[in-house]
């Protein structure tokens, strides 16, 4: 890495010299007229500023305005008066010798910009007027949210400004979801780059690591033209970095609040002994540890003081005039810690039990999942253990967020050059606790005829087993480091040494130009000692009558993992360590032309390569023979976890971990062509070809003898519903059973058009293939499991990737500035869409990919964005902003499983709601600025509908019904107050409902949703001073 980051330091500095030697060319000159909008007349003393140069007229009593000696190049204009919204005008072109036209129009309010007008294809994208101007001239549907409002609605990265995006929404707290599509069809880039990932479920970045101090704006992109990614199907994020000023700048930033969860927890936030993050967020090393032994270190949870949130940031930037070329740099810094904690945590576990399938009575009962034994096999003579999974749970997270970016470029009067770097550390410290007793007191309920119902204090029947569904203590201790490391080099150039020419006034073609980029990122996960432990205290009576209550007359057990692989143990510590780098480059050719009626186009073709290379290990420890299985203590309150340490627990190697080596290469060429018919009419398309290539090597685990542990399966199947699942022996001569490949090249064509009768009526509609790819882990048949016993997940060698058709239309009524009226339809016909089943063939269970036959999903999209304003004098400064997205989307399941289903006497319905599409999506936002004081109030609120997260289920022994998210909105508010002319202070309050986020079990053949999960993140409230200068 080091040597092709020198080569692209000694390219960037060889160009740069090249350029800086340009020489100059005759001056040119921009002109114009100024006009009240309202009123339709000229406006005097108007002040326009060239934000390049700095260079600043007045306009006459008439609205004139003049630069007479400007040098040829691109320029922002920024039109403004006291008691009017400043206007923008980006991409104005000086040609040599020759004067320029361009007049604005000024509404009569005011609305506050931001601090500095980025250059380059960032200039003005911070506003949202700058970024209105953007969505109705780029060639693709696009919708953005800048930095402006970003601040106004507290978001604080990337994720939380995507949620503010009509039809746009975010998975996990850090995935993008577009328009219904989950992260396997949205394309998430920052600069127009495409980043590497080290999730370990997912080959999706992380947009929650991008914090707003760096970000200029979020575009997200909800059509596919031939220069974009061929997986952009739902979209393209694309985050755009803070860039240039065109003046010094500093600004400083400090925060401080709270999570309302984290105040009440006081002293009783969890932790463990040596948890905790230190300032950098970065582990302080490997302690050695020997196999076989006692090993040191925290196993379980304590409590300790509450820590506070609080964040600070700084940057700079200056930009520097010279004879011949403008030479700028940026940098920032920022700094955060950040808390989360609940005690109110539900994680029950439910299924309709294969004896209620086979009765055929409708509704099925609900009963907790078993497993180990019988419920209904209730011998006092023989007391077997069996256990649920009904947890009430108790979780804290503390994060520390760290990062810096740097920007220096070189501009001159055809070219323009960019370095970046930008690198951002994510540590967590999270801990769980999870205490299942509402299983042994809530037997009578489900199961009557077995347990009838007793009070704590009253004798238990003695046909009464003991050890039914014990009460469980599990606690996990993680702590997880992120890292993206980002180096860019980028160039625009225009190449005017060759000559406009054409075919009389019928066509003329006008000088090239040039963009390129160069990119190396580096993104790894690093989870040193993963701790997980599982205890049961069980109840052994020295006579009979006893009561349920027990906390004091009892033994810790271990509640082994299991598995099914020969391998016992409760505790289970891991090392996980995952690293992804990525080297990319683009090219681009734009041939801009005016056509026969003085309208603008353009041809374009381009090139594009990113090679990625994905590392992935694992080491995990258990004490598969402890010779202590048990514990007497004085009740249940004393967690067995205080004194583990001092005890004799020694830990084995499992030999069961995951190592490969994966790549992927995705390569690709396009060409596409933007022909303007005449004024209100043109077509944009074109086609990419790409290439796809995926590799995957298996590093199995080796055994002390020396034998080569087979970490796969392999599965097919049978006609009747039922599948064949192998695990054979490793054979070191057939590689290919573990080891896959995959190819794919596909021509991807678009094709749009734009219709624009009147100025502020501009309808569009496109047509496009898309594609959707596997993940390294869900092409691979090795297995992969977080824990012995725990879920097992195996990927499908044989898995496609996805096709896609994406039909879309949108009307835009724009009738003055600062106003949106939009309504937006979109279609997608998904062919072998890849969804997740379960396989079961009664002796091995895991989960794996498949491709379902087809899928389907539609919607439409509404937004509206008012400055009450105009309506009504009193309401000036008032601006309303709302959108709200209907979802229907359905994928049809194979034959084999419903096959399946009926095999095992399971319901099951030929379709399905696509995962992650949630049913509707909501927006509303209130801004209220009020020039006079400087105050500025913010109030966001955002609904998502029910989503299905996980589709049923069925193996022998039972049926899941599908798991849904159900509805939940939340409100945020942020009111800002200017301090003189400097400084600003911000008071925010942050998920102000604290809606219960709930999943349940959802099926027509079960009565009514069925809770699987629920907590409530608890209200924030932050106070924070910044200063620019």
């Amino acid at each position: 890495m080091i040597k092709w980051r020198t080569f692209c330091l000694v390219v960037l500095v060889a160009v740069l010299l090249s350029a800086s030697v340009a020489l100059p060319q005759e001056a040119g000159g921009i002109r114009g007229v100024v006009y009240d909008k309202d009123f339709d007349v000229p406006l005097a003393a108007a002040e326009v500023t060239i934000a390049e140069t700095q260079e600043r007229a007045t306009a006459t009593d008439e609205g004139n305005y003049v630069f007479g000696q400007v040098e040829p190049g691109t320029y922002t204009l920024v039109f403004s008066k006291s008691g009017y919204a400043r206007r923008v005008k980006a991409d104005v072109v000086v040609s040599p010798g020759q004067m320029t036209e361009l007049s604005a129009s000024l509404s009569g309010e005011f609305t506050e910009m931001e601090e500095f007008v980025v250059q380059d294809i960032q200039i003005g994208t911070g506003t949202e007027a700058a970024l209105l101007d953007l969505r109705i001239e780029s060639p693709a549907l696009m919708d953005s949210i800048s930095s402006e409002l970003m601040s106004i609605a507290g978001a604080g990265d990337a994720a939380s400004a995507l949620k503010l995006v009509a039809g746009a929404t975010i998975q996990e707290g850090k995935y993008a979801v577009i328009r219904g599509l989950p992260d396997r069809y949205v394309n998430s880039q920052m600069n127009n780059v495409r980043l590497p990932t080290a999730d370990l479920e997912k080959r999706a970045v992380h947009l929650d690591q991008f914090p707003s101090p760096v970000i200029e704006s979020v575009q997200v992109s909800k059509t596919f033209t031939p220069d974009q990614q061929g997986d952009a199907s739902g979209g393209a994020v694309n985050v755009v970095l803070k860039g240039i000023p065109s003046e010094r700048i500093f600004h400083i930033s400090a925060q401080t609040g709270y999570n309302t969860n984290v105040k009440d927890a006081g002293d009783n936030f969890l932790s463990y002994s040596g948890g905790g993050l230190n300032f950098w967020g970065k582990d302080d090393g490997l302690v050695t540890q020997e196999s076989g032994t006692n090993w040191t270190g925290a196993v379980g949870t304590s409590t300790t003081d509450e820590p506070t949130d609080y964040k600070w940031s700084f940057a700079y930037g200056d930009k520097f005039e010279f004879d011949d070329f403008t030479l700028g740099a940026f940098g920032s810094f920022y700094y955060e810690r950040d808390n989360s904690f609940y005690d109110d945590g539900v994680d029950d576990d439910f299924w309709v039990y294969r004896d209620d399938l086979l009765t055929g009575s409708l509704p099925y009962p609900m009963t907790p999942r078993f497993s180990g034994g019988d419920p209904e096999e209730n011998d006092e003579d023989d007391w077997t253990k069996w256990t649920t999974s009904l947890f009430d749970v108790t979780k804290a997270s503390q994060t520390v967020q760290w990062g810096g970016l740097g920007t220096i470029g070189l501009e001159t009067e055809s070219h323009s050059l960019k370095a970046l770097y930008m690198y951002t550390r994510d540590a967590k410290d999270e801990v769980i606790l999870a205490e299942n007793t509402r299983g042994k007191e809530s037997l009578h309920i489900y199961w009557p005829d077995f347990y009838p119902q007793v009070k704590f204090d009253e004798p238990i029947p003695s046909a009464y087993n003991g050890l039914a569904s014990p009460p469980l203590r599990n606690q996990s201790l993680v702590y997880t480091e992120r890292t993206t490391e980002t180096l860019q080099f980028s160039g625009k150039h225009t190449l005017d040494f060759f000559p406009d020419f054409g075919i009389t006034d019928f066509f003329t073609l006008q000088s090239p130009e040039l963009d390129w980029t160069i990119a190396n990122s580096t993104a790894t996960l690093y989870q040193p000692d993963k701790r997980f432990i599982s205890n049961a205290w069980n109840i052994f009576p020295e006579e009979i009558p006893w009561t349920i209550l027990g906390w004091d007359e009892g033994i810790y057990t271990q509640n082994d993992f299991g598995g099914g692989q020969g391998t016992t143990g409760n505790l289970y510590r891991k090392w996980k360590n995952v690293e992804e780098e990525s080297n990319q480059y683009s090219l681009n050719f734009k041939f801009p032309f005016e056509q026969w009626s003085g309208e603008e186009g353009y041809v374009k073709i381009g090139f594009f390569d990113d090679d990625v290379e994905r590392t992935y290990d694992e080491e995990s420890f258990a004490n598969f023979s402890d010779p202590m299985g048990y514990y007497t203590p004085a009740g249940w309150l004393p967690y067995w976890t205080d004194i583990w340490p001092q005890q004799g627990h020694p830990l084995e190697e499992s030999y069961f971990d995951v190592g490969y080596d994966g790549k992927q290469n995705i390569s690709a060429f396009y060409w596409m062509t933007d022909v303007p018919l005449n004024s209100y009419l043109k077509f944009t398309g074109g086609y990419r070809f790409e290439k796809t290539e995926l590799e995957i090597t298996n590093r199995p685990d080796v055994k002390p003898n020396g034998e080569i542990v087979a970490n796969y399966f392999n599965f097919e199947w049978m006609q009747d519903g039922t599948v064949y699942i192998g695990n054979p022996a490793y054979d070191p001569d057939r590689p290919e059973l573990t080891d896959t490949s995959f190819k794919q090249d596909d021509v991807l064509p678009s094709l749009a058009f734009e219709f624009k009768p009147w100025d502020a009526v501009t309808l569009r509609g496109c047509y496009s293939e898309t594609v959707a790819r596997q993940t390294f882990k869900e092409l691979s048949p090795i297995k992969q499991q977080e824990y012995v016993g725990g879920d097992i997940f195996a990927g499908n060698p044989d898995l496609k990737m996805s096709a896609l058709e994406n039909y879309d239309l949108r009307l835009d009524f724009t009738p003055y500035e600062g106003s949106l009226f939009s309504v937006s339809y979109f279609k997608k016909d998904v062919t072998n869409p890849i969804e997740y089943v379960q396989l079961d063939d009664g002796i091995n269970q895991f989960t794996t990919a498949v491709n379902y036959p087809k899928g389907e999903l539609e919607g439409f999209e509404f937004e509206i964005r008012q400055q009450m304003g105009r309506f009504l004098s009193g309401l000036e400064g008032l601006s309303v902003g709302a959108n709200a997205t209907f979802i229907d989307s359905e994928v049809t399941l194979p034959t084999n499983e419903l096959n399946s289903f009926k095999f095992y006497n399971a319901p099951a319905e030929p379709t399905r709601d696509m995962l992650n599409a949630p049913e509707h999506l909501y927006n509303l936002y209130l801004t209220y600025d009020l020039p006079d004081t400087g105050t500025q109030l913010g109030l966001f609120y955002t609904v998502r509908g029910d989503t299905l997260v996980a589709g049923s289920g069925v193996s022998a022994v039972g049926f899941i019904p599908s798991l849904y998210e159900t509805e939940y909105g939340t409100l945020n508010f942020s009111l800002s107050q200017k301090l003189g002319d400097d400084w600003k202070l911000k008071f925010q309050a942050k998920n102000l409902t604290d809606p219960l986020i709930e999943t349940v079990y959802r099926s027509d053949y079960i009565d009514g949703d069925v809770t699987r999960t629920s907590y409530r993140k608890g209200m924030e409230f932050s106070i924070s001073l910044s200063g620019s200068f």
